[in-house]
């Protein structure tokens, strides 16, 4: 199949290759241009705007990284929505704004254009493993056109209904628990500290007889072992919270929770951690507060 992809940062480099090595012709862009070159390697095209890399796809993937990048990447001067083929489906990985998926829905339907949400949960060595877990929504035509190549880099499919934006509110209430869980296990670590118990067995103890997760296996030795290059940032982490936090409010909802961890980002940005990984970052900062108060 013809696809264009759109935004190649970590994760979408890591998709676009998975799709690359399944057989399909990909144009790829970037803002970022020399991100381009190793996908250019394995057999993209590289293309020098968004409305120049979709002319001829069948399907568009875009990836930017938040809302603003995304807008510029569709309705900007060269943008993907003006250029898109009448038979093309464009389809938003990136965790976006509930508001702006709305929008995105809108202004694709007026234009008679198909637009499936599609966001991932999962890091990008899970994405180049090819195991995110991918939720999506749009009309049935569209999502039966993409599955195939959604399953390309997923090991599971959530499909919630024909509205876009779904997916993306969904998307950001799984974020919304992931940074629950950092902050706890953030938390739980400098207890077990405390009481010279090492983080390390405290997890392995307590995830063995209560929760059974991967995921908490997962988180546990990115915050004890931090990577070299961030799987996500302190900064995306705020981003991610900012979003949870206005789609309730745009439905007069109250999120207690979600306000004190915007707090505790905002003093862990503050404190120099904006751009170390979101998980060790947070824990990082959980430890110097608790011995600064100590």
């Amino acid at each position: 199949m013809r696809i264009a992809f759109l935004g190649t940062g970590q994760m979408g480099a890591a998709i676009a290759a998975l799709l690359i090595k399944n057989g399909h012709s990909l144009t790829v862009w970037n803002r970022t241009q020399y991100r381009l070159q190793p996908l250019v390697e394995q057999g993209a095209t590289a293309a020098a705007t968004p409305a120049e890399a979709v002319k001829t796809s069948e399907v568009i993937f875009s990836m930017p990284m938040d809302d603003a990048a995304l807008e510029d990447t569709v309705f900007g001067s060269d943008g993907l929505l003006e250029a898109l083929p009448k038979d093309a489906v464009h389809v938003s990985l990136s965790t976006i704004s509930v508001q702006l998926s709305q929008k995105l829905m809108v202004e694709h339907a007026t234009r008679n254009r198909a637009f499936v949400a599609a966001p991932v949960f999962g890091r990008p060595n899970v994405a180049a493993e090819g195991r995110l877990w991918v939720v999506t929504a749009g009309k049935q035509e569209a999502l039966e056109k993409v599955k195939p190549l959604l399953e390309c880099f997923s090991r599971g499919i959530t499909v919630v209904g024909d509205k876009p934006y779904k997916a993306h509110a969904l998307k950001i209430g799984g974020n919304f628990l992931i940074t629950a869980m950092i902050a706890s296990l953030s938390e739980g670590f400098v207890y077990a500290e405390s009481q010279s118990i090492d983080p390390a067995l405290y997890i392995e103890a307590v995830n063995a007889a209560l929760f059974q997760s991967p995921f908490y296996t997962a988180y546990a030795k990115v915050m004890l072992l931090p990577p070299e290059t961030p799987g996500s940032t302190i900064a995306l982490g705020q981003k991610d919270t900012r979003l949870f936090r206005e789609a309730a409010a745009a439905t007069n909802t109250k999120t207690p929770l979600a306000d004190y961890f915007q707090d505790q980002l905002q003093q862990a940005s503050d404190a120099g951690l904006r751009d170390r990984d979101w998980a060790s970052g947070y824990y990082q900062f959980v430890r110097s507060i608790s011995h600064r108060s100590s």
